[in-house]
């Protein structure tokens, strides 16, 4: 670009922080990304994402965004429309797939549309939440378009109908309770890497996923052969009905005493959390891919219009 040196090493932004609920997790996910492409051989500024994001981004004159950015607006398309247009190349999905994936509802018609196994799932206002079962219990009540578990309720059988946080948003999802196995597979491009199976003592939920001892993971997960080829297939098929770029992760519920009848696909997140020991680097690394070899690809497989 004008202004730098021939031979220089590409520039490349990460983006992180941000002002989702999801802030210090994409701290930790940024950080850790621009270590790694300086290892790998780039120019990586680390830009905490906020109002003035596009005056920054100006300034800094970057080859490539790596989006690290977790949770609303830079996980539902609000980021990626905001590099179209300043004509930035940018890493994972883009603005449609962004904001289907992020969407819970609108993903479930598409994996519905491409035969996946969903759980059965309604959306409804705080206040009929609050008044009434509008689904048998049990049953699980979170927003329709946060990610990692935040603000997630599970409703037992005999409970009362639950008294929703003032910080969750006027429309939820509620779905039913998928018993059973905490599964999860990313793919990489046109590639399934593997299937971890997420061993916690209660609910994945935020504090499991991100406390330390909260979660244990075990990849490749110890599983039917079956079952496993169907994760596989069901998350590369998730990927690519909902028009996904890059990396992306599909979590999953399995009830072993039901066989693949009891396999269910949970969500699809377009950007997976990105430290050493996250999810998808660890898939990676089992895969032979090390960190700063997966943040490479990432960076490569940039572009606008995705």
């Amino acid at each position: 670009m004008a202004g730098r040196s021939a031979g220089a090493a590409p520039r490349v932004a990460v983006l992180m922080g941000g002002f989702s609920a999801e802030r210090e997790v994409s701290l930790s996910s940024g950080r850790e990304c621009a270590l790694a492409l300086r290892e790998a051989g780039y120019e990586g500024i680390e830009v905490d994402a906020g109002r003035d994001l596009a005056a920054r981004l100006s300034e800094i004159r970057p080859d490539v965004c790596f989006n690290a950015l977790h949770g609303r607006w830079g996980e539902d398309g609000c980021v990626q429309g905001l590099l179209e247009w300043l004509a930035i190349p940018y890493t994972h999905s883009g603005v449609l797939a962004s904001a289907l994936a992020m969407d819970k509802s609108a993903a479930k018609a598409a994996y519905a549309a491409a035969g996946l196994p969903t759980a059965t799932s309604v959306l409804a206002s705080r206040d009929q939440v609050a008044a009434a079962h509008v689904l048998p219990p049990p049953y699980v009540v979170k927003p329709n378009n946060e990610g990692s578990s935040v603000g997630v309720y599970i409703v037992r059988e005999g409970a009362n109908a639950p008294r929703l946080a003032e910080t969750m948003p006027d429309q939820v999802m509620v779905e039913a309770y998928a018993p059973g196995r905490e599964l999860t597979v990313a793919v990489m491009g046109d590639r399934a890497l593997a299937v971890t199976d997420i061993v916690t003592p209660g609910w994945y939920d935020y504090e499991a996923k991100y406390s330390t001892g909260g979660s244990r993971h075990v990849v490749p997960a110890d599983l039917p052969a079956e079952i496993t080829q169907a994760c596989l297939d069901y998350a590369l098929r998730a990927h690519r009905v909902l028009g996904c770029r890059g990396l992306s992760r599909t979590d999953f519920r399995w009830d072993e005493t039901r066989g693949l009848a009891g396999l269910v696909l949970l969500e699809t997140n377009t950007q997976p959390g990105m430290t050493p020991t996250s999810l998808a680097p660890e898939q990676a690394r089992h895969c032979g891919i090390s960190f700063p070899e997966l943040c490479r690809w990432i960076v490569e497989d940039a572009s606008c219009n995705r």
